[in-house]
């Protein structure tokens, strides 16, 4: 079934759709609501961290002229430089941390259970066939960046 589902829903979706499923749980199954003054701007500055993340992100692959359609099996450049020294996905670890800060704006922990689930979801319908497509296309270059760098971070 998991294998049905490589690459047939866009990362920002399954995005939406776990921020709406953490939503939907805060509404009704809250678990351990918490009321801190300092947790929604953490919240938000998280979230905006994610956002830099994501659009810092997508500037380097607009720079390298390469596409970042999650959907086309091909790529013109394999992209190393800015935020890929750190995570091999740093888009996807923006959207993880825009997740993580609405979990905290939700204010309960039953929203954050789902952060695995989206990590899961992402490694095994998104990252895992993308980096059989970067060996095949980058047979020197890519087993070399990720030995380097991380999947995350």
């Amino acid at each position: 079934m998991l294998k049905r589902l490589q690459h047939k829903i866009p990362p920002p979706l399954w995005g939406v759709i776990v921020g709406l499923s953490m939503w939907f749980l805060a509404l009704n199954l809250p678990l351990y609501s918490v009321e801190l003054r300092w947790l929604k701007p953490l919240a938000m500055l998280i979230g905006g961290a994610g956002v830099s993340i994501d659009l810092y992100s997508v500037f380097l692959f607009f720079r390298a002229k390469t596409t970042i359609n999650p959907f086309k099996p091909s790529a013109s450049t394999l992209v190393t430089s800015g935020m890929y020294r750190f995570s091999r996905n740093p888009m996807y670890l923006g959207m993880l941390l825009i997740l993580c800060g609405w979990g905290l704006y939700l204010a309960t922990l039953s929203a954050l259970f789902l952060l695995p689930v989206f990590v899961l979801i992402i490694n095994k319908l998104q990252i895992e066939p993308e980096e059989q497509m970067l060996h095949q296309i980058f047979p020197e270059q890519f087993p070399s960046f990720c030995r380097r760098v991380r999947r995350w971070m």
